[in-house]
């Protein structure tokens, strides 16, 4: 049991190395744009102070989208997908995936479940124990159902599903704008470094 456990725990810490990764990158990025180009680089104080307020906007759009879709909790079945004690007893009973088939489509016949294997069978998740509604799957990192999955971003640590999809979106979305703003602007200077003769 203590092997298993640990693993686990060695598992979920690893887990988190992209997201440090990336929160790396963006103290590295922050620095160099405000420090090196903006402090040292401009010398025009106008056009150094639009610059930070440029730059802070979007940094704060991208930071408020990352760590809403980190830390959103994916959203799993509700407890009517669950099967009831009685149907659940006779289920773990039966040997047979026919019978134990029936069963399921007893108790999905009251659940909006439209979608099923291609055999026809109701889809259920031995893990956690529920009949999986349409576009849910069991995510293996995260050991759960999770409604409307899409997949689970390593970058994120998390599920993109029903519950953060939007802000996966946007954190994508002001990740793009946040890169596009630094180039615009550090552009000039970067050709100005490789051009001046020394």
């Amino acid at each position: 049991m203590a092997p298993s456990h640990a693993l686990r725990c060695c598992k979920r810490a690893l887990n988190w190395v992209p997201v440090l990764f990336i929160n790396l990158v963006v103290g590295w990025s922050y620095y160099a744009y405000v420090v090196e180009l903006c402090v040292y680089t401009i010398p025009n104080n106008a056009e150094r102070i639009s610059y930070l307020v440029i730059f802070h906007i979007f940094l704060a759009m991208f930071i408020w989208a990352y760590w809403k879709t980190i830390w959103s909790k994916p959203a799993n079945p509700s407890k009517a997908f669950s099967l009831p004690r009685a149907e659940k007893e006779l289920y773990e009973r039966e040997e047979r995936a026919e019978a134990q088939q029936e069963i399921l489509k007893k108790v999905a016949r009251n659940l909006p479940v439209y979608t099923r294997t291609t055999g026809g069978a109701i889809r259920y998740c031995d893990f956690c124990q529920v009949i999986k509604p349409d576009r849910c799957h069991h995510c293996s990192t995260c050991e759960m159902c999770v409604l409307k999955m899409d997949h689970h971003c390593p970058w994120v640590n998390n599920c993109v599903g029903f519950s953060n999809y939007k802000y996966f979106v946007l954190f994508l979305s002001y990740a793009s704008l946040y890169c596009v703003v630094i180039c615009a602007t550090v552009i000039q200077y970067f050709i100005k470094f490789w051009t001046v003769s020394t």
